[in-house]
């Protein structure tokens, strides 16, 4: 059977009458649950997956609804970003570096409109990737080893500076701050605890969600209530609430670029759509040069990171289904998924599961277009988020972002440790400090110590392991002349001057 009679084979699994009411429900729900900033696509089909197996769905329909799910958080963690400048999930950070700005500038319509069309352009390259090209893919991706996640992680922190290029020192520090925030808790292969002050809730470290809820949710409160005056509105009007089709045509290539990228980066295992909007929004950041306004509100700036975070969602569902690992964090929930119904993911599901392979590509091309369909004519209802009066809105962030805390590990500390972080990221944000660079370091720093430990271990401590593969070469290659063809540019054009 050809690829095309195995898509129709899903299309009829995905369409019956039962997984279609499924796969609204789910997109549903996954757009309400990333809109609340810090709980993400993660913790979504984690809550979802017992509820899921409880009510005895089919594995084909339990599977199509964590899926749809997943890319409906997706969506959704766009919304905060814009709206309130607090990133959904760590996928969606930067998105707020340019959607924050322009709904403070009065064009938040406008945002989250190139953000839903530039969601579903990149989530639809994926998904032909997946149709088309699966199991090339899969083969392609086997070869990256530690040393190669090593080289791509370096590669991800060499570009940071190109975030914020009028402030790469403050970005670099930021980006270390972040790095060291990882070492916190039990080191995973000593057992030494590292910055711990012997208090027991810092043994595993600073989860991700009070780092972020800290920086961006209770600093930005902070900075409402310094900078508004009472009764006053914290965003100024909406603006429109389409683009226009010269705006669409300024975005079409950066979101098929990104999009490209951002599933090349999914298919990796363990990548996540973290680092593929992280370099996405950096190239085009490269690319725009000093005509772009990334970073003030462009919407090229939007549109990259949203096509490659939710094309890397979808590709990181071809090493889940052809390869048993785990492409992204959710797409590692989803593999207990399936070991709850006694299926084991891999290449032999292909051929032993067609029904809930192609069941699952086919509903993830269905919830796309619902997403779109579903969040298009809600940039109404979105926006009016931002007529609330600054001493409304700020305490229901607070609210929001104390009860997401809470409800995590049911302790106080996590609260007193969120406003800590709170006020640091205040005095550092009030210092211009970038928050990006600070989240992406403590992202991706717990992956290049894991990566690094695991090729140390393989070479019995030889660091050249870390270049010795053609992948890990070139990464690395292109690492350094992103740090060393700007300061060579930059020289030659003084001693030009």
């Amino acid at each position: 059977m050809d690829i095309w009679n195995y898509l129709m084979q899903g299309f009829s699994v995905a369409l019956s009458l039962e997984n279609l009411i499924i796969a609204m429900i789910g997109c549903l729900i996954g757009t309400i649950v990333g809109m609340l900033p810090g709980l993400g696509p993660i913790n979504g089909v984690a809550i979802l997956l017992p509820l899921a197996y409880s009510i005895g769905l089919e594995p084909a329909s339990a599977l199509i609804l964590l899926a749809t799910v997943y890319l409906g958080c997706e969506y959704g963690g766009r919304i905060s970003s814009i709206l309130l400048g607090i990133p959904g999930d760590a996928a969606a950070i930067m998105t707020t570096l340019d959607g924050y700005p322009l709904a403070k500038s009065g064009e938040a319509g406008k945002a989250l409109c190139i953000s839903a069309i530039s969601s579903f352009i990149g989530s639809f390259i994926a998904i032909v990737g997946i149709i088309l090209f699966a199991p090339l893919l899969a083969k392609w991706s086997l070869s990256f080893g530690p040393a190669e996640y090593f080289a791509l992680i370096v590669f991800a922190l060499a570009t940071l500076g190109s975030m914020m290029a009028e402030k790469p020192i403050r970005s670099f520090m930021a980006a270390l701050i972040g790095l060291f925030l990882t070492t916190i808790g039990i080191d995973g292969n000593s057992g030494v605890y590292r910055f711990t002050f012997e208090n027991p809730h810092l043994f595993d470290g600073i989860p991700f969600v009070i780092l972020v809820i800290g920086l961006f949710s209770i600093s930005e409160i902070l900075l409402i209530l310094e900078n508004t005056h009472s009764g006053s509105v914290v965003i100024k009007k909406t603006g429109k609430l389409l683009i226009s089709l010269k705006e669409f045509f300024y975005c079409f290539w950066v979101i098929i670029r990104s999009g490209i990228t951002g599933f090349f980066v999914g298919v990796l295992p363990g990548a996540g759509a973290t680092i593929a909007s992280a370099i996405s929004y950096m190239n085009e950041k490269k690319l725009a040069g000093k005509k772009g306004r990334f970073g003030e509100g462009d919407l090229k700036g939007i549109a990259a990171p949203e096509a490659a975070n939710n094309a890397s969602a979808c590709g990181s569902f071809i090493p889940m289904l052809t390869l048993g690992l785990p492409g992204s964090g959710t797409t590692a929930v989803m593999i207990g998924a399936l070991s709850l119904y006694n299926i084991n993911p891999g290449p032999t599901m292909f051929n032993e599961q067609p029904d809930i392979v192609w069941g699952i590509i086919a509903s993830l091309l269905i919830a796309n277009i619902l997403l779109l369909i579903l969040n298009i004519p809600l940039i109404g209802v979105f926006v009016r988020i931002l007529s609330i009066p600054t001493w409304i809105l700020a305490p229901i962030i607070a609210v929001i972002s104390v009860i997401g805390i809470y409800s995590i590990n049911s302790t106080s500390f996590d609260i007193f440790l969120i406003l800590i972080i709170g006020i640091v990221g205040y005095v550092l944000r009030k210092l211009a400090f970038p928050m990006a660079p600070l989240i992406l370091g403590f992202v991706l720093g717990e992956l290049l110590e894991v990566n690094l430990r695991r090729a140390l271990s393989i070479s019995g401590g030889d660091f050249s392991i870390l270049w010795q593969g053609y992948i890990a070469q070139v990464l690395l290659v292109i690492a350094v002349l992103i740090i060393i063809v700007p300061l060579v540019y930059k020289y030659y054009k003084k001693s030009q001057g």
